[in-house]
């Protein structure tokens, strides 16, 4: 056992006694380790389908109350490895000294497993973190240590635009002088403080190209992105089908990031307003909608709390809202603010079905009923799943 808590303990597997009829050996192994990234390979993908599917029910059932609505069935993933578009990497030390580039332990904060060929990531993307990592070990450049606060080397993102071929790099550093790196951009943290935000110089391409839904897109490294583009697709499309637009309505796209959602669904409204916290998102949103020749979506840079009454003042109540919130879910003040919208409909697209459901049921508490959830499984391998739900003003 290795965290005891008061409802559960977590524990680490010491040995398989016997194993599972259905146990499939592991495809994706570090250092002698599963891939911290893809805890559930063991399982057949069926499987993890199905446990998904109960995942979502159970949530909405047990924590957020709720009953009548039709779930329907899960949206399997196109590809079950190599999906990921973004890695991100930290630096160690190998037995010998020598730099390493790949995932913690599992359970160990300290100690990093070297990555040669991880299956979640694109040969390409594999191969632009080799060399990264080859680039430091010629260049005797020492990984940073956080116990002895020495060092250099703090992580690696690794972003593909998987319809343009694009990658882009991003090395995270201590402030110090070194050759120059082989990537398209170097931030450098100062101080002892984790993380990897801090001043950005650019090296190389600046901004990630990608293609979604027929749109041409480029975002900036801070920038959110679904990590999987191919089912990026089918997660806006059925987020289009429960919205249901006809061509006139207003659609507020809350949580918009650089647009892809009201972007995807301008053609089918009247117009769009997409509010989001991050400014150079906003930036970036309203340089797709230049692009791709979008003239009715319109975006501001605003915290979802405070910005959806100014969003109100200066657009109207609109007839759909979509949210597509962090982990975390809408705070209580945010899910007031979506029902002070008064919209006919809310489509709410979760990567979380645990704050899904109370949300949901503060929803169900104002007048809306919870209608259809359709499950999308953007990362095979894992626990994770995401789902669209609608919600229709009763």
């Amino acid at each position: 056992m290795t965290k005891p808590k008061k409802r559960f303990a977590e524990a680490r597997t010491v040995e398989v006694v016997r194993a599972s009829a259905d146990r499939l050996p592991d495809t994706c192994v570090h250092g002698g380790e599963p891939c911290p990234g893809a805890p559930w390979q063991g399982l057949p993908y069926e499987r993890q389908l199905a446990h998904k599917q109960e995942q979502v029910a159970e949530a909405l059932d047990r924590i957020g109350g709720l009953e009548g609505f039709e779930l329907e069935e899960i949206v399997p993933a196109i590809e079950q490895w190599r999906y990921r578009n973004k890695l991100e990497y930290s630096f160690g030390e190998d037995t010998e000294g020598e730099p390493t580039l790949g995932f913690h332990a599992r359970g160990r904060w300290d100690l990093i497993v070297g990555v040669e060929d991880c299956h979640l990531a694109s040969e390409a993307g594999n191969e632009a973190r080799n060399a990264v990592r080859d680039w430091a070990r010629v260049e005797s450049i020492p990984a940073y240590d956080a116990r002895a606060r020495r060092g250099v080397l703090r992580n690696l993102a690794v972003r593909e635009g998987r319809r343009t071929g694009q990658i882009q790099t991003r090395l995270v550093t201590v402030k110090s002088r070194f050759p120059r790196p082989p990537v398209d951009l170097h931030t450098i943290v100062e101080g002892d403080a984790g993380g990897s935000e801090g001043p950005t110089g650019v090296l190389g391409e600046e901004r990630l190209r990608e293609e979604l839904c027929g749109l041409k897109l480029e975002m900036s490294h801070g920038a959110f992105f679904q990590t999987n583009t191919e089912m990026a697709e089918r997660l806006y499309a059925v987020a289009a089908e429960f919205a249901g637009l006809s061509g006139r309505e207003r659609v507020f796209d809350l949580f918009c990031g650089i647009g892809t959602i009201g972007l995807t669904m301008a053609p089918q409204a009247g117009e769009v307003w997409g509010l989001e916290i991050v400014e150079e998102a906003i930036t970036d949103a309203e340089r797709n909608a230049r692009r791709n020749k979008v003239e009715n979506a319109h975006f501001m840079a605003a915290n979802a709390r405070t910005g959806v009454r100014p969003l109100l003042e200066k657009a109207g109540k609109p007839d759909v809202v979509v949210v597509d919130p962090p982990r975390a879910g809408l705070s209580q003040k945010i899910v007031r603010r979506v029902i002070e919208c008064e919209a006919k409909k809310i489509v709410y697209v979760s990567c979380n079905p645990t704050t899904l459901a109370p949300n949901a049921a503060q929803l169900a508490e104002a007048g809306y009923k919870l209608a259809r959830v359709r499950p999308v499984d953007m990362f095979p391998q894992t626990p994770h799943i995401e789902c669209v739900a609608l919600f229709e003003k009763a």
